[in-house]
């Protein structure tokens, strides 16, 4: 992964963007990580296996409930302002 200064990175941008094609490029700034910049590729394909991963986890809590007894009908009467 490659790591550029904020201050390399204004003054570069266009070559910034370059080497984000190929990989993540690291901004820093005080040494500090503040920022990547990645292919929108790359960042379309965190964002599939965030949502990939949000499903499994419901999927995962909601077995765990229905085995639990926890039915849609008795959620929806434990959320109703009854």
């Amino acid at each position: 992964m490659k790591t550029v200064s904020a201050s390399e990175a204004k003054q570069g941008l266009a070559a910034v963007i370059e080497a984000a094609g190929k990989e993540p490029v690291v901004i820093q700034r005080q040494k500090r990580d503040v920022a990547v910049v990645l292919s929108m590729e790359e960042y379309e394909r965190l964002t599939r296996l965030n949502v990939a991963e949000f499903q499994r986890f419901c999927d995962r809590v909601g077995a765990s409930a229905e085995d639990s007894g926890l039915s849609e009908a008795k959620l929806n009467e434990l959320l109703s302002d009854d």
